[in-house]
């Protein structure tokens, strides 16, 4: 017959079986044993990347509190450069009492700002009287990046100024432990010449990641357990600018306080002078 093909005629279901290799009708797709084999595979790769990752990812933070320990030595250098050689110190601290952090002027503080100080209203402290100069435009180069707690800056960047702020660093600006006797109002703390520590070594190490164990019970105070790097490093910035890192895994500048917390910073100022031996 005219215009009739010779060719068989192909009906959908044929097409569908020769694309698919299969009986009409079925649709490719993986077996139940094929997904859980695949589902095995990638499980596995997971498992064998991420550690690789976590340990990026904690390298990358040291390498970032580093930088802000480097950022706060530039910034004391300039403070430095402004008056006189000195490094930030005090101000005076008020009478002591039970619930003030910051009980003697000359000691070991991560304070940024106090409440009420001996002038009768709030005053900066420490490395807090470089936030409305020399750090105004890097506040946050106050708090370590690898904390194992909370991140509390913006929170201390908040009522610094008005309140008691700390940050996540042990700033030295002066060797006083006894918090009850009178500290002189401006020390020798000339940059160029800090003297020597307790062990006659020179006077390096300025600043110091935080390793702070205590009990929950004097959240209340504002004293709070506070660590860094998982515990494994502690980051120092020594005198003359440049920062490092210290092997901590086994606990040498950890401060336990949860039984004598009024030693505590005597041990913060033993791990300075740990620091000052091995800042070459």
């Amino acid at each position: 017959m005219v215009g009739r093909s010779d060719q068989p005629r192909t009906t959908g279901r044929s097409r569908r079986r020769s694309v698919l290799g299969g009986r009409p009708g079925r649709v490719a797709g993986f077996t139940l044993v094929e997904l859980l084999i695949v589902i095995g595979i990638i499980a596995l790769l997971i498992a064998l990347l991420l550690p690789a990752l976590i340990a990026a990812r904690a390298n990358a933070r040291r390498a970032a509190c580093l930088s802000n320990l480097h950022q706060i030595g530039i910034a004391i250098h300039n403070y430095a450069t402004d008056y006189d050689g000195r490094i930030p110190y005090g101000p005076q601290a008020p009478p002591f009492f039970v619930t003030n952090l910051y009980p003697k002027a000359g000691s070991v503080t991560s304070l940024l700002s106090i409440r009420i100080g001996a002038s009768g209203g709030p005053e900066m402290v420490g490395l807090g009287l470089m936030l409305d100069s020399y750090l105004k435009r890097t506040p946050k180069v106050l708090f370590c990046p690898g904390v194992d707690q909370q991140d509390y800056s913006d929170f201390y960047l908040g009522i610094v100024g008005t309140g008691q702020a700390q940050s996540d660093y042990y700033y030295r600006h002066g060797g006083e432990t006894d918090i009850f006797t009178p500290s002189a109002p401006y020390p020798p703390t000339n940059l160029a010449s800090l003297g020597r520590n307790s062990q006659g070594l020179p006077i390096r190490a300025l600043v110091m990641d935080v390793d702070f164990i205590t009990i929950p019970s004097l959240a209340s105070f504002g004293v709070f357990t506070r660590t860094s790097h998982d515990r494994k490093t502690v980051n120092i910035l020594y005198s003359d600018g440049h920062a490092a890192a210290a092997d901590n895994r086994q606990r040498e500048y950890a401060v336990d306080a949860t039984t004598t917390i009024t030693d505590a910073l005597k041990k913060i100022l033993k791990n300075f002078e740990k620091a000052d031996l091995k800042s070459k």
